[in-house]
């Protein structure tokens, strides 16, 4: 099995062992090294070449934004995850532009950190189940700012759910994608399992030719496939 080598970027330094701790659970990661302060991440970089580096938004010298930029700047193929208590959307596409692969909060589970991880280190991106709600919910008010009821129909007309790719199961999983639940979350609603779940969402992104659960959502919503709820 191929490793994933992940370095962590965090000040407190219980919270960096609590993530050590998680990942470690899992054969295929490794962590190969930490650090606390932004300004360490471009030597720490540079020394190991992480295939993921797990990074705290908020540092006392150098922050996580400033040190994904440098990062990015100096190591164009860095693939950054950042940790946050932020669930603005402001942050988070500030993060994004930035250069970042993925967006967590900081109350998210140990399945929802490992999912991330794998799919950025696979290349694509990542972002928790929360904040792609609330950028849903940001997306939907832009669009419908200022314009009538009869033109926001015009703008969301009615839901065609997309059966000619997904079956109506992964219609339901898909809807809960974009209302922002995590795979936990999912398995709830539905009364299945987690890793039925998984088996559906990847599914979804195979039949969506899409490399993650965030594409998945942005091709729904443009082509009217879930409710923006």
């Amino acid at each position: 099995m191929t490793k994933v080598n992940i370095v962590i970027i965090d000040d407190h330094q219980l919270f960096r062992e609590g993530v050590k701790r998680i990942l470690d659970f899992e054969p295929t990661f490794e962590v190969v090294a930490e650090g606390d302060d932004g300004d360490e991440a471009a030597r720490i970089v540079e020394h190991y070449h992480p295939d993921v580096v797990i990074m705290d938004i908020n540092m006392p010298n150098v922050n996580g934004v400033e040190a994904t930029k440098q990062l990015v700047d100096l190591y164009p193929e860095s693939k950054v995850i950042i940790l946050s208590i932020h669930d603005d959307e402001n942050y988070v596409t500030h993060a994004l532009k930035t250069g970042a692969r993925g967006y967590l909060l900081k109350e998210m589970d140990a399945d929802t950190l490992i999912e991330a991880v794998k799919v950025v280190a696979e290349g694509g991106s990542y972002l928790h189940p929360k904040v792609t709600h609330n950028l849903v919910n940001e997306f939907r008010r832009l669009a419908t700012s200022g314009v009538s009821s009869h033109a926001q129909h015009e703008v969301y007309p009615e839901i065609r759910r997309p059966l000619h790719i997904l079956t109506r199961r992964e219609c339901e999983v898909l809807q809960m994608l974009a209302d922002g639940k995590s795979n936990r979350g999912i398995g709830e609603s539905l009364f299945i399992s987690e890793k039925t779940v998984k088996n559906h969402v990847s599914n979804i992104l195979q039949k969506m030719n899409v490399n993650d659960r965030t594409q998945a959502v942005v091709v729904a919503i443009k082509n009217g496939w879930v409710e923006m709820r």
